[in-house]
């Protein structure tokens, strides 16, 4: 009996224990309500920025990301003339750097005025004479364009010259072009370098005249394309049929 007393007073035990731990196992659960949660009722302050607040941060002091830029050609160019001018003058990089900039001025300077020159030659002719101007009395046109800028030739002055430098075939071709000018002054012909002399004879309305534009075209043919020299007799005949024609236009 007593074995099974023993027996009994242990399984009481275990059973108590086992009711012990499952009881320490359980977690007890706690529910908050709207009512438990505490709202903050203190007001947040305001914060005011002045309107040009930025301008204060614009210096490097507050730049953290720089971008990196690359040289232009120019950049280069100045930074090789630098370079050259201290190895060639032993230039320290100041002094370099001012020769530098007086160079590309005087450079400068240069092209400007070239560019101004080459205006103004654009507007003047090769002899001086303002393209919109009045003709002088200066020769403003070389010999291998003369017929094409009759108009513009003071012929009167320009044979003087010539006949003092003793070029006779030359004056000769000069009156000539000087008769040609005139007749086109006069609407007596229609001036054009690509007509012959032909071409003026059936323009010309007066019997008298053409038949004295006819002989000075002869004699100018005859001594201009002839292309040999002239005795005084032969240029003094010549010189008197044309200022004869010339006087009577």
């Amino acid at each position: 009996m007593n074995k099974y007393f023993l027996v009994l007073l242990f399984l009481i035990s275990f059973t108590g224990k086992a009711t012990d731990s499952l009881a320490t196992g359980t977690k007890k659960v706690v529910h908050y309500t709207e009512k438990d949660i505490k709202i903050d009722q203190e007001s947040i302050p305001s914060v005011h920025f002045d309107n040009n607040f930025k301008s204060k941060y614009k210096s490097n002091e507050f730049t953290y990301e720089f971008e990196s830029t690359s040289k232009s050609w120019w950049d280069r160019f100045v930074e090789w003339l630098e370079q050259l001018f201290k190895d060639i003058f032993g230039l320290s990089s100041g002094v370099s750097s001012t020769a530098v900039d007086w160079t590309i001025n005087i450079l400068a300077t240069v092209i400007i005025l070239l560019v101004i020159y080459l205006i103004v030659k654009s507007i003047l002719n090769e002899e001086g004479q303002w393209v919109f101007g009045k003709s002088t009395t200066k020769k403003i046109i070389s010999h291998e364009d003369i017929e094409r800028n009759l108009r513009y030739i003071d012929f009167e002055k320009l044979i003087k010259d010539t006949l003092k430098s003793g070029d006779n075939r030359l004056a000769i071709r000069y009156y000539y072009l000087w008769i040609l000018k005139k007749m086109s002054e006069k609407s007596i012909i229609d001036w054009n370098q690509e007509k012959t002399n032909s071409d003026y004879l059936y323009e010309i309305k007066s019997d008298v005249l053409r038949k004295d534009f006819e002989y000075v075209s002869y004699l100018y043919n005859y001594i201009w394309y002839g292309e040999f020299e002239i005795d005084n007799a032969t240029f003094e005949h010549a010189l008197q049929a044309l200022e004869k024609t010339l006087k009577s236009i």
